[in-house]
């Protein structure tokens, strides 16, 4: 079991690969939950549960902040990206290799960038007991989670944030301003995307492009 599963079975109380059982440490608002079973409103913190219910003020914020600060022709240029209702039919993202970009739109404080688009690195989607784990393993700030079923159009992704030259993520749940929820989209055939409203840093809302990688 490799670090990224071992925190992620301690912080979401599941056991990942054949590998020896994790105890698990259950967030405090989801003390009611004593393991994950299947559902992701059993593992969610109380704040992320409301980042999930708020996706689509925070899209249509941050939007309105990057247009006012001049980002009009950029957003305008991603297409279906950055459009909060092109969500398709089977979102399931399957395992394997993916290409991933982030594009971070809004800025928390009134002098920060209202868009900040990143080029591409390298991320992986890999089936763990029922559920999947999504890993980006380069860059500055990696997203590390699990991904839940929800609906026809979207999965939830839980997880935590991994900075800098960081060998483990923190426990889900531990660290108020490290854990991440968000949606997890199909837009087109073969092109996801991981939407990811008000994150704890810098922008309002981040939007993570997945294609498969060649």
């Amino acid at each position: 079991m490799g670090r990224t599963n071992r925190v992620l079975a301690v912080a979401l109380g599941v056991t990942l690969g054949a590998c020896q059982t994790v105890v698990p440490t259950m967030p405090p608002s989801a003390a009611d939950a004593p393991e994950v079973n299947g559902t992701w409103r059993a593992t969610a913190t109380d704040a992320d549960k409301q980042r999930i219910r708020d996706w689509y003020r925070s899209w249509q914020a941050a939007l309105a902040d990057a247009r006012a600060k001049g980002h009009g022709v950029e957003i305008d240029r991603e297409g279906a990206l950055l459009q909060p209702t092109a969500a398709l039919p089977n979102a399931h993202l399957p395992a394997g290799d993916y290409r991933c970009r982030t594009i971070k739109v809004g800025a928390k404080g009134r002098g920060g960038l209202g868009y900040i688009a990143y080029g591409w690195f390298r991320c992986r989607v890999a089936a763990e007991q029922g559920l999947s784990s999504l890993t980006k393993l380069t860059g500055s700030q990696r997203p590390v989670g699990l991904i839940f079923p929800d609906n026809l159009k979207r999965q939830i992704f839980l997880g935590t944030l991994e900075l800098g030259d960081e060998k483990m993520a923190v426990n889900y749940g531990s660290d108020r301003m490290r854990d991440m929820a968000g949606l997890i989209e199909r837009i087109d055939d073969n092109r996801w995307r991981l939407v990811l409203p008000a994150p704890a840093y810098e922008s309002l809302l981040d939007v993570i492009e997945l294609v498969p990688a060649d």
